[in-house]
């Protein structure tokens, strides 16, 4: 619990039992996961105290969200150091179409793209979709 309780307070985010809690649950899993997962995962909490503690650990770089194109966001920890408000953590996901799980590509970095004069690039999302191996034969 006590490196729990510092990763937040490496990111400046007091070490309430919820966050604490929140943290633990995303630590242990091995894909990305919703509100609702969380919700679903977590007993005795509400939806508003969820949403909170993971809008607070996004604005902290605790965690990334990843936006898969199924119209609901995912969560997954940051990899490296990112910052508040600006994720460093520009690696690549993949969605499975069959189990609709979302896994972060941590060694697969998205490439540097260089945008037209006067473009200002705020987000990089990559999304590969295809069958994970649990799913695969």
């Amino acid at each position: 619990m006590k490196e729990l309780e510092n990763r937040l307070s490496e990111k400046k985010i007091r070490p309430t039992a919820m966050r604490l809690v929140v943290l633990d649950f995303l630590a242990a899993q091995s894909s990305a996961v919703s509100l609702t997962e969380l919700e679903l995962g977590l007993e005795h909490t509400d939806r508003v105290t969820l949403y909170r503690t993971l809008k607070t650990f996004e604005e902290h770089g605790l965690v990334h969200r990843i936006e898969n194109g199924s119209g609901i966001a995912k969560y997954a920890l940051c990899q490296h150091d990112c910052d508040p408000g600006k994720h460093a953590d520009t690696h690549v996901h993949f969605f499975c179409n069959t189990c609709q799980e979302t896994f972060c590509l941590p060694k697969t970095r998205i490439p540097d793209v260089v945008l037209p004069l006067n473009f200002r690039g705020d987000e990089v999302n990559l999304i590969i979709k295809g069958t994970c191996p649990q799913c695969g034969s």
